[in-house]
């Protein structure tokens, strides 16, 4: 009787398959719990103790926000700098800046910002990504944004423009006027500082960098 392939055996394909599966499965939940704790929003705590978190606390729209090379990750990474005032405060706290946040993330769905912007890799390209707009130096010190809404800080001129986007026209795809408020502009603008300081491993690669800042000033 010749002898038989193990290739041809059923008993040798169902436990190969009962391996992969169980190996897969607990490969799985490793990485679900990994993915938690490394996307785990941090807390002012961490901020103040200089404690790196890939998604910052929401009190970090009190501080400087930069990004810099990574030689060992290769690609550039948020650095969270010295405190930096924000619509006049660099003392907001937890509850008070998670707020804002909420009012701003609230804000971007109600106005379907996603319909044109992406952020976070979701959304359209119809309009220029806004994951990393606050690092715009469009809107910096010597930036054209700024000086065409006539705001002394980068805040105030993107809040500006967010409310009056009419007025201040950019490129041949203009955005329209939302009806956006004072209010719901300030909490747009610190969602989308919030946004700049995750760590997105280098996502997007393309925007555009504060001019001279280098470690976090």
């Amino acid at each position: 009787m010749a002898n038989k392939s193990v290739w041809s055996d059923n008993r040798f394909w169902q436990r190969s398959a009962t391996w992969v599966t169980g190996f897969a499965s607990i490969l799985l939940i490793w990485l679900t719990f990994d993915t938690s704790a490394q996307i785990a929003m941090g807390n002012d705590q961490d901020l103040k103790n200089g404690v790196t978190k890939r998604v910052p606390g929401p009190t970090v729209i009190n501080y400087k926000i930069t990004y810099e090379m990574s030689a060992k990750r290769g690609h550039e990474v948020p650095v969270i700098g010295e405190k930096e005032k924000f619509f006049g405060r660099d003392d907001y706290s937890e509850e008070e800046a998670g707020a804002l946040l909420h009012l701003g993330k609230l804000g971007s769905q109600a106005k379907n910002c996603m319909d044109c912007h992406t952020l976070l890799g979701n959304g359209a390209y119809y309009a220029p990504d806004l994951t990393k707009a606050w690092l715009d130096p469009a809107w910096g010190p010597d930036g054209a944004m700024q000086a065409l809404t006539g705001k002394n800080t980068k805040e105030e001129a993107m809040a500006e423009f967010l409310q009056h986007p009419d007025q201040y026209p950019t490129h041949a795809r203009m955005m329209p006027n939302l009806g956006i408020t004072a209010e719901e502009a300030k909490g747009l603008v610190a969602f989308l500082k919030h946004m700049s300081s995750i760590d997105t491993n280098g996502f997007p690669r393309n925007f555009g960098h504060m001019q001279g800042a280098i470690n976090g000033k």
